[in-house]
C-alpha cells in the first residue's frame, strides 16, 4: 500500500497527542509548512530531521501532555529562585532564569535545518541577550520510549543543555472508538458532557490511574507505567543525533498503581549549576544545592486529575450537535 504524503496527513483529523513521522525533503516540508501557516490554526504542527529526510506531524496534545510538561518546568524555576532568595542573590539574576513551554528550536545539520519543538525549558538570559539553554522537558504519551530518548538526547547533544528531564506515560489500550453520537442541540450536548464528567469522576476514585468506562467504551485506558528519567552527556563534542542513555531513572506508576519507589525530589542529581551558568553565581557557595522540585505525591494527584480532564475531552469530541436549517 502506498504511504500517504505529507500534505495528506496534515489535512487528517488526528487524535490528540499523535506523532507521525512521514519521509519527506526540505521542499515538501517547507510546501506543507507554508500552507498550514496559510491556514492559521496551531496545530497540527510540522517538525523535520534533516539528518534522517523526516518530517513529523504532531498534532495537539492531551491535557496530561501540555499540563504536566508546564507544572514541571515551573515547579523547577520556582524552586532555583527560592534557592538563590536565601543565597542572598541579586533580584537581577534571579529574574534571568526564564521558563517556557513549546519552544521552537532550529539545528543546523548536513541536509539543512533540523526543526523541532521542547515541551518546556528552563533558560537564563545572558548579558548579551541571548537565551543560554540549561535545562530540557520533554513528556510522551502513548509515544515510543525510543523517539523520547531521541527527543531529549537532541536538546542536550545539538542544543547543548545542561541537562534533560524526560516524563514518559504509557496509557493502555482502549479499544474500538467509538462514533460520533449527534444530539438535537448544543444544550444536550453539554448536559451529556457534564453527566459523563460525573460518572467518570466516581470512577477515579477507585482507578485513579484509569481504566475510565463509560456504556462500554473505554475514554482512558490504565496508565500502565509513569517513567521520570534524566539525561546528560559529559562530552562537549558529541554529535547532534547521539542518541543517550539515561543516567537517573525512576518509576512512580506501574498497572495502574502508585509504585512504592522512593524518588529524591531532586531526581538525585538535579542541582542549580544545572540552570544557572556557574559564572554568574561565583562567589555563592549554593551552586550544588540540591532543587528539589519534584513532589512524587504531587504530581500523581495532578496526573490523576488531568487524566479525567482527558477522558471529558475526548468524550466531547464525540459529541454533536445537530445543524437547524
Amino acid at each position: 500500500m502506498e504511504q500517504p504524503d505529507l500534505m495528506s496527513i496534515v489535512k487528517r483529523s488526528l487524535s490528540l497527542d499523535a506523532r507521525i513521522e512521514v519521509p519527506a525533503s526540505w521542499d515538501e516540508y517547507e510546501h506543507v509548512q507554508e500552507f498550514l501557516d496559510n491556514l492559521g490554526t496551531k496545530y497540527p504542527r510540522l517538525w523535520y530531521d534533516s539528518t534522517r529526510q523526516i518530517a513529523t506531524v504532531v498534532a495537539a496534545p492531551t491535557p496530561l501532555h501540555g499540563y504536566i510538561a508546564g507544572d514541571l518546568v515551573t515547579s523547577l524555576a520556582n524552586c532555583c529562585d527560592r534557592i538563590m532568595e536565601r543565597g542572598g542573590v541579586s533580584e537581577d539574576i534571579r529574574r534571568r532564569v526564564s521558563a517556557a513551554t513549546d519552544v521552537t528550536q532550529y539545528s543546523e545539520a548536513a541536509h539543512g535545518l533540523t526543526i523541532r519543538e521542547w515541551d518546556g525549558a528552563l533558560g537564563y538570559l545572558g548579558d548579551d541577550k541571548e537565551m543560554k539553554s540549561m535545562v530540557a522537558f520533554e513528556v510522551g504519551v502513548s509515544q515510543s520510549y525510543r523517539s523520547l530518548q531521541e527527543a531529549i538526547s537532541w536538546c542536550v547533544c545539538a542544543l547543548h543543555c545542561h541537562l534533560g528531564i524526560s516524563m514518559c506515560l504509557n496509557e493502555g489500550p482502549r479499544g474500538a472508538r467509538p462514533a460520533i453520537k449527534y444530539y438535537a442541540n448544543k444544550q444536550q450536548v453539554e448536559e451529556a458532557v457534564q453527566q459523563a464528567n460525573y460518572e467518570l469522576s466516581v470512577q477515579l476514585q477507585h482507578n485513579p490511574y484509569g481504566p475510565l468506562v463509560r456504556n462500554g467504551v473505554t475514554w482512558f485506558g490504565m496508565l500502565e507505567q509513569v517513567i521520570i528519567e534524566t539525561f546528560r552527556c559529559e562530552d562537549e563534542n558529541c554529535p547532534p543525533d547521539t542518541l543517550l542513555n539515561p543516567t537517573q531513572s525512576f518509576v512512580f506508576i506501574r498497572d495502574g498503581q502508585s509504585w512504592p519507589e522512593d524518588i529524591p525530589p531532586n531526581l538525585r542529581e538535579v542541582v542549580l549549576s544545572d540552570c544557572v551558568p556557574s559564572y554568574v553565581l561565583s562567589g555563592h557557595e549554593i551552586l550544588e544545592s540540591p532543587v528539589n522540585f519534584f513532589q512524587k505525591s504531587w504530581v500523581e494527584e495532578k496526573i490523576s486529575s488531568l487524566i479525567l480532564e482527558t477522558a471529558v475531552k475526548r468524550f466531547r469530541k464525540k459529541c454533536v450537535a445537530r445543524r437547524t436549517t
